[in-house]
């Protein structure tokens, strides 16, 4: 993490192939941010698989079922902002209702423009993109990489 970076708003993410440093948005997505760092702080995210890795793309995440439909059971209001959906950036997952989003979050692998101003931002990889890239892809994915621990920086 560098020195830079307040830990309260920072997540550490350690994935099948290394750690992941991610650095929160509060200013973006302020209701978004306190339920990640919730959730993290309770360990809803560890073990939980990327269910949905489309090459070129993005890593999606956060469902406890692996399947694409669960969560936590709690949805957030959209927070949707400015912000670009460029390489690194961390993303909610919803339905086709802007108002469900869940647990369930995405890495991009690459830009994806098409999802600015529809998807709620709430960070941005800052270490360890190199091991977001190694997640094995697909729709399923079949023997899915996994969150191993999902931590608050300042909790550790």
């Amino acid at each position: 993490m560098s020195e830079n970076q307040d830990p309260e708003n920072t997540i550490i993410m350690d994935i099948t192939h290394g750690r992941v440093v991610l650095q929160l948005r509060p200013d973006l997505a302020p209701k978004h941010v306190a339920r990640i760092k919730e959730l993290a702080r309770q360990g809803f995210y560890d073990g939980i698989v990327f269910h949905r890795v489309i090459d070129g793309f993005m890593a999606q995440t956060g469902d406890p079922t692996g399947t694409g439909r669960g969560g936590s059971g709690k949805n957030i209001d959209a927070e949707f902002s400015d912000a670009s959906h460029v390489r690194g950036t961390a993303s909610m997952a919803r339905t086709q209702d802007p108002n469900s989003a869940d647990s369930q979050f995405f890495v991009c692998f690459d830009e994806a423009g098409h999802l600015d101003g529809q998807y709620t931002v709430w960070g941005h990889v800052t270490e360890g993109m190199e091991y977001i890239d190694m997640i094995k892809k697909g729709e399923p994915v079949s023997d899915p990489d996994k969150i191993i621990t999902m931590r608050v920086a300042s909790d550790t």
